[in-house]
């Protein structure tokens, strides 16, 4: 059982509401409670931060009496009731399935498929490409130059052809699941502390500018969260939300722990260019700073290089006037509108 979680914003009263309100990320603390709250179905939860997880429930059925679909049903009723958060729940007889069936619905919704192969097939047949979990927008490139533009022809396509094309491990796995086959198990983790942050486009965005930019003021706000609370990261994790409900994510790990803002966006842009994303219908990226430490436990490799330590002190600086005049007092230069 796939699990996304959602919490919703409430709209400004000049403004109509949107359908289910404006979607907001999740405060780790809630995060973890969802997450506790998961744990009492089922010993075997996997956390799939900030805001997703997924849940083995093949041994809580008996015990809680119900199917599937009932078990997902009072999992989204408890989120509700006692997080004030919603959820879309997907069902199936493996977690890429699940995944796909909660993707496929809306939110709030509980999707169950069933294990019938035949009605596997059909719910997979005609979905693009890029919808399979692992298959990225170059991946989904290079399938559609060959024709392979949906799941139900990479299915029937031999498997020879796609290892040829993907390299044979690639080939395979991709095989595989194009057929409804994913023999990942749900691992039992308990979630790194991190620290994220999502924009969400208005629409589908094509523009690299604009979704650097987007990079930018999300690397910039993590960077400010981190010296703020006193914390580095490990490492940063990016992630790419398409029109069609799939998404892609990277992480890099840095060569010492930092909250350096300008190492935070070097990495973020870094991520974002190695994606290749030339025509691909954005709707929403996130930075997730990972694996976060105490800063002062954290060691620092000194330079000699002027230049770093002119930038450190006049970040210090940005931190100290946003703390006087609030946070939107400084901000990079990039960001600023020019007329």
């Amino acid at each position: 059982m796939y699990v996304h979680f959602h919490r919703r914003a409430p709209e400004p009263a000049a403004q109509p509401a949107g359908p289910g309100g404006r979607p907001v990320a999740l405060g780790e603390g809630t995060y973890g409670g969802l997450l506790a709250m998961l744990a009492e179905f089922s010993p075997v939860v996997e956390a799939l931060p900030p805001d997703a997880a997924l849940v083995d429930v093949r041994g809580a059925r008996r015990y809680f009496g119900r199917d599937a679909a009932g078990l997902a049903d009072l999992i989204r009723l408890r989120a509700l009731a006692l997080h004030g958060v919603d959820c879309t729940v997907g069902a199936a007889a493996n977690p890429m399935l699940a995944r796909m069936a909660a993707q496929d619905g809306p939110p709030g919704a509980v999707r169950t498929l069933a294990g019938d192969p035949v009605e596997v097939a059909a719910f997979l047949a005609r979905k693009p490409a890029a919808a399979l979990h692992g298959v990225g927008p170059a991946t989904a490139r290079t399938l559609c130059t060959y024709g392979l533009d949906s799941v139900g022809r990479i299915a029937a396509a031999p498997l020879s052809a796609l290892q040829r094309i993907l390299g044979a491990s690639t080939g395979r796995r991709i095989h595989e699941r194009a057929r409804g086959l994913d023999p990942t198990p749900v691992t039992p983790n308990a979630p790194a502390r991190s620290l994220a942050a999502e924009h969400r486009f208005g629409g589908d965005e094509l523009d690299p500018g604009r979704r650097r930019r987007a990079l930018l003021t999300l690397a910039d706000g993590l960077g400010s969260q981190l010296r703020t609370s006193g914390q580095t990261a490990r490492g940063l994790a990016l992630t790419v939300r398409y029109a069609d409900g799939s998404s892609t994510v990277r992480t890099r790990a840095f060569e010492e722990p930092t909250a350096h803002t300008p190492a935070l966006t070097a990495a973020a842009y870094a991520l974002h260019a190695a994606l290749g994303l030339e025509r691909a219908r954005v709707r929403a990226v996130a930075l997730r700073a990972e694996d976060l430490r105490d800063a002062d436990r954290t060691a620092r490799q000194l330079t000699f290089d002027p230049a770093d330590d002119k930038a450190r002190r006049a970040w210090a600086a940005v931190d100290r006037a946003r703390a006087r005049f609030g946070a939107a007092a400084v901000g990079p230069a990039a960001l600023l509108d020019v007329a």
